[in-house]
């Protein structure tokens, strides 16, 4: 591709100075006492989580009301205001009522370029100067640069409004690595990316900034392990290495964590010691779409990079783990059906083409055929047909035996480049410097009979709060307590570190003790789920907050670019 000197030397420069630093005091999280976490237990049976892709909480929900949103006064100090170099004019964020957008640089150098140590105000001129460098054009650079600090509400996304209105929404939930889709799907299930791993070996190569293989996982490369959704398996430099650290699968696991028989040479005290406890395994399943689908075929949506447990040779070599892998179309018969068993954990994996057959509100032949998607990344998905599919899993899990005892988990794996006003907490430094995280804000919602209804909750959360939440459900060893991760601290698992939360602080403790009656399984449903969306903020009686001198869209923007 043709490069601009001047924009590839500006990229560097920016790079080069603008490294995180750490972020004001968190907002303090709630304690988790004896007695809440006994009702917790007791109530709790089933945890499904519903992992979407590349949206910030500002473009999602930062005009919700009650929210640390772009009204708040810490927004008009931390990139509120951006200017667009390339159209020389400065810019406010913008509501957008597009479904269908072009997909902007979330690689782990334009994440942390964009945050600028907390500063939060070069999502814009990043963007614009990064396309330049890969050969684009000035009107799509901009393009993309302004969509940065585009905003949607309850008007083009009101299935997701629904949920953060009548359930709990966090504000304070951060991606827990600076870096793209794969770093965000493994940190969901191993609370990190490899920083034990390479900790412990110090001839492992270290993973560089956005190319090649090694560990802490920081870029999108495929997984040492197929099947691959291109059908072809990539060569060594474009597929990871062989990921050897404690996930949840393991611990989940139980006394049966001893069927991992094969690539087990770096969890063999952990595999003892989940064998020494005795506990019984908790089932699980990842349901990902497109994983039954054909190889090769131009209509594969299965996104391999996605599937965090093909990372891992000791879940894929082993049949005990991998048969734990499912087709995204399995899920709603195994719902129906009643075939969860008495608990477990269900993870949600979208993917590139929708198949239960919703299709783009825009009916232009050319988003017809190039937004199929259903996983809300942008450049594919279309944030609609996105949120329908949300709603139909979730629609399931309402209408079926186990809403009575359900917690569900929405959230994203990365924020996608897009703007979002609030100054990550910094953690561990990766091998490249910088700090591995926390990367910026994503939505996080948390759906269950026992949830607060109307709720914002502030607690200090991450990616790693997820196996935080798990092991205070269902009694699990911290990752971060077994002795095969435990020896390289604070290099590893974040699920010990006391700063976040385990997001129990959505549920409500009288609802729990049976003192307030559960919120009922018809503030989930959605009836007559379809793209477009027969909702609307009006409809929802929900008043978004008002961004004071809101911008209306700027001059050069578009939500695509010319080459779409």
């Amino acid at each position: 591709m043709k490069r601009t000197v001047a924009a590839f030397l500006c990229s560097l420069t920016l790079l080069a100075t603008s490294a995180p630093s750490p972020a004001q005091a968190p907002p303090r999280k709630a304690s988790t006492d004896s007695a809440f976490l006994a009702l917790v237990r007791k109530r709790i049976k089933h945890v499904f989580v519903i992992y979407q892709e590349n949206r910030s909480f500002d473009s999602y929900f930062g005009t919700f009301p009650g929210a640390d949103n772009l009204t708040d006064a810490i927004a008009n100090s931390q990139g509120f205001r951006q200017y667009d170099p390339l159209g020389h004019q400065w810019v406010t964020p913008f509501r957008i009522t597009a479904s269908d957008t072009a997909d902007a640089n979330h690689s782990r150098p334009a994440l942390i370029t964009k945050a600028d140590g907390g500063r939060m105000d070069l999502f814009v001129s990043t963007e614009e100067f990064g396309l330049l460098a890969r050969g684009y054009s000035r009107e799509d650079a901009q393009r993309v640069g302004l969509l940065t600090m585009a905003f949607e509400d309850c008007d083009t996304i009101p299935y997701l409004w629904k949920y953060a209105h009548n359930f709990a929404l966090f504000d304070h939930f951060f991606q827990g690595m600076y870096g793209p889709s794969t770093p965000g799907n493994i940190d969901l299930i191993a609370a990190q990316t490899g920083q034990t791993q390479w900790a412990r070996d110090a001839t492992m190569e270290v993973s560089p900034h956005s190319t090649g293989p090694g560990v802490p996982v920081v870029n999108d490369l495929e997984p040492a392990f197929g099947p691959y959704g291109s059908g072809s398996r990539p060569t060594f430099r474009h597929r990871q290495d062989d990921l050897t650290f404690a996930t949840l699968m393991l611990t989940l696991s139980g006394k049966e964590a001893t069927q991992a028989k094969h690539d087990d040479d770096d969890i063999k005290q952990d595999i003892a010691d989940l064998a020494h406890r005795g506990k019984a395994a908790i089932p699980w399943g990842w349901y990902q779409e497109g994983f039954a689908s054909t190889p090769g075929s131009i209509d594969n949506p299965y996104v391999t990079h996605h599937n965090a447990v093909q990372y891992f040779g000791y879940l894929r070599k082993n049949p005990y783990f991998w048969n734990g892998v499912h087709d995204l179309t399995a899920l709603i018969p195994t719902i129906e059906h009643g075939e969860l068993g008495n608990r477990g954990v269900v993870f949600v994996k979208g993917g590139s083409v929708d198949p239960f057959g919703f299709k783009p509100a825009n009916k232009s032949p050319e988003i017809q055929q190039n937004f199929r998607g259903d996983d809300d990344h942008p450049g594919y998905s279309d944030s609609q047909v996105s949120e329908a599919m949300v709603a139909k899993v979730v629609n399931a899990i309402a209408k079926s035996k186990y809403w009575h005892d359900s917690l569900i988990l929405i959230t994203w794996d990365d924020s996608e480049g897009f703007y979002d006003h609030v100054a990550p907490p910094s953690f561990e430094r990766c091998p490249d410097g910088n700090p591995c995280g926390d990367g910026p804000r994503v939505p996080a919602i948390i759906i269950s009979p026992f949830a607060k209804d109307h709720a914002i909750v502030h607690d200090l959360s991450d990616h790693a709060s997820f196996a935080k939440m798990l092991g205070a459900i269902f009694n699990l060893p911290a990752l971060a307590s077994l002795p095969d991760e435990k020896p390289y601290l604070p290099e590893g698992p974040r699920d010990t570190n006391p700063r976040l939360s385990n997001l129990l602080g959505a549920l409500d403790p009288e609802r729990l003790a049976g003192t307030k009656l559960p919120i009922p399984a018809s503030a989930a449903i959605i009836d007559d789920v379809g793209v477009p969306p027969h909702m609307s903020c009006s409809s929802l009686g929900i008043v978004p907050a008002v961004i004071p001198n809101e911008n209306t869209p700027p001059k050069g923007f578009a939500p695509l670019t010319l080459e779409h």
